[in-house]
């Protein structure tokens, strides 16, 4: 049974490793979006800084300098074994602890989520990966939600916090499991969050989350944004702006 997959008992067959020749970063940012990582190789990266390699081809990865901070970026895969493989795979290339992750999700109460950024606190881990990094349960704590929200509040961010669905197969989100998870205060449904979480609870690695639904943010105390660039979806390189002042935010002591 998958639910009987976590061993922590025995040591795994390969273990990631940091390299000697590993690139110092404050926190590394991910995204999902081909279209945010062109507009950030472009306006944003001072260069590239390490690859990560999987069957599917290279991934490269970004240095970001921002007041006196460095910070890593890089495009992931939708899914979360990939997902998390390759935040495995970068902790071999960069010494980093904190991971941003961002990206669009599936609005299961647009009656609060409309317009909001969703900071997700706990997942309902129907996927795999996660059942081989934490013992078998029904959800995973997304345990860095306090201070996502915090940062928010502070920027003036409209927000709202809410337990997430995660799942491997999009195509079987069924009307009965959307109701069970809707009346069990599920408010996105994505498909990385509780591998992701559950993996770095593992690693002693920190998550800061936030998912969008594809609606136009309105925050008006917010002026950051890309306001020219595919606003409100899930490509609006405005979400990267946030993803980068939410990691120049743990990256200071009073963010942690």
């Amino acid at each position: 049974m998958i639910t009987d997959s976590f061993d922590n008992l025995s040591p795994a067959i390969i273990n990631p490793v940091v390299k000697e020749d590993a690139v110092e970063v404050d926190a590394c940012i991910i995204t999902f979006s081909y279209e945010i990582e062109k507009q950030v190789a472009e306006s944003y990266a001072t260069r590239e800084i390490a690859s990560l390699w999987c069957a599917t081809g290279r991934t490269p990865v970004y240095l970001i300098e921002r007041n006196g901070r460095r910070f890593a970026f890089y495009k992931t895969y939708v899914g979360a074994p990939i997902t998390t493989g390759l935040i495995e795979d970068a902790t071999m290339e960069l010494k980093c602890k904190r991971f941003i992750l961002f990206g669009g999700a599936g609005c299961l109460n647009k009656e609060i989520a409309h317009g909001k950024v969703m900071v997700p606190t706990e997942a309902y881990r129907d996927e795999g990966t996660s059942y081989h990094y934490a013992p078998a349960a029904d959800y995973i704590t997304v345990r860095n939600a306090p201070v996502v929200a915090r940062f928010m509040r502070e920027n003036g961010i409209p927000f709202v916090l809410g337990k997430t669905w995660t799942t491997d197969s999009f195509y079987r989100e069924t009307r009965n499991n959307f109701a069970r998870r809707k009346a069990d205060g599920c408010i996105s449904v994505e498909m990385e969050c509780a591998g992701v979480q559950a993996m770095c609870a593992f690693r002693g690695l920190e998550l800061y989350a936030f998912f969008t639904s594809g609606d136009l943010l309105d925050a008006p105390e917010w002026d950051e944004r890309g306001k020219d660039y595919r606003q409100g979806g899930q490509h609006d390189v405005g979400h990267f702006d946030i993803a980068l002042a939410l990691a120049e935010y743990v990256s200071q002591p009073v963010g942690l």
